[in-house]
């Protein structure tokens, strides 16, 4: 019953498979509490329980076995959590509870926790409304990587997304559908119609280009695309500069734009690493002032091998 179960996050059982993800709620059993699943009928017991509340003798009837049985197994998952009292009832004079699993998944934890660099989360407010309630409620757009745009330009940042979906996907425990679409063949109802996260910066990616201006921190194009913060009055020129920015969508002001971007690829790759390694600190907000969710970041080198691999936080 357990095996088929990959991973829990955010007390969620998941089970990534070909066709799609698969999850349900789940809850912690201790070890020494193991032995109340080990029965095939303690397995009966919890599949009946899983699809409607019951009272012990009629999960008997059900099972056709005596139902002593059934109230032994019942003490043993009440103890152990995975069943609760729902109701109670007065039947034939005798008060009868009625019982119901605590989560429809039970995972078993056999040693203590260790620590990991996998982030498993619940909702985060920053990321909030792009991902809610555990659901991934937004439309991730990319530059695409055929010349486009009056530059003719061809995006090397695509491929950077993989690892912020990587990251998004920690707080995630339902994906109902890929969200994810090239700058060239988005529509103007699905710019409207979703919040937006982009990645890129106005050269590569077209959709980034249309929201530039509206941003408080944003590429200037009168300064070769550097980056202007509106909030400290600051230029960043560098190409290893990138920007973290949550803001309201121009499309539609009832939507939020999440632009991760830089001014060339190697910006968006700082700011990609950032979102990674430093969410705590981008989530914090603007250092000049909190309340806007727009950060300043620049690439760093550390093993000298010409691939960014931390960033910096400007501001």
């Amino acid at each position: 019953m357990l095996r088929q179960f990959r991973q829990v996050v955010a007390m969620f059982a998941v089970d990534k498979r070909a066709d799609g993800v698969y999850s349900l709620p789940a809850c912690e059993v201790d070890a020494k509490n193991a032995g109340s699943v080990s029965s095939e009928l303690a397995i009966k017991i919890i599949k009946l329980l899983s699809s409607k509340p019951m009272y012990p003798v009629e999960i008997a009837k059900a099972l056709k076995v005596h139902e002593q049985k059934i109230y032994y197994h019942i003490r043993n998952l009440h103890s152990a959590g995975i069943v609760k009292v729902v109701r109670q009832e007065t039947r034939q004079g005798a008060v009868a509870k009625f019982y119901a699993v605590e989560k429809p998944a039970v995972v078993i934890k056999f040693r203590e926790l260790e620590p990991t660099q996998i982030q498993l989360k619940s909702d985060s407010e920053f990321l909030h409304p792009f991902i809610d309630n555990g659901k991934l409620s937004a439309l991730i757009i990319v530059g695409s990587p055929d010349p486009h745009g009056p530059d003719k330009a061809r995006s090397r940042d695509g491929y950077y997304g993989m690892d912020l979906a990587l990251f998004l996907g920690t707080f995630l425990n339902y994906v109902p559908k890929l969200y994810v679409k090239l700058d060239t063949e988005v529509q103007e109802q699905e710019l409207k119609g979703n919040h937006l996260i982009l990645i890129g910066g106005p050269i590569v990616n077209k959709v980034t280009g249309a929201v530039n201006q509206k941003l408080p921190i944003r590429f200037d194009k009168a300064e070769n695309w550097s980056i202007r913060s509106t909030v400290s009055d600051s230029v960043y020129p560098s190409d290893e500069s990138g920007i973290i920015v949550k803001a309201k969508s121009p499309f539609n002001s009832e939507k939020s734009v999440l632009v991760v971007a830089g001014k060339r690829y190697s910006g968006t790759r700082a700011a990609i690493v950032a979102f990674l390694k430093h969410f705590k600190e981008i989530s914090a907000g603007n250092v000049r002032n909190k309340k806007i969710a727009a950060k300043v970041v620049e690439g760093v080198d550390l093993d000298s091998d010409g691939i960014i691999d931390d960033a910096e936080v400007r501001e």
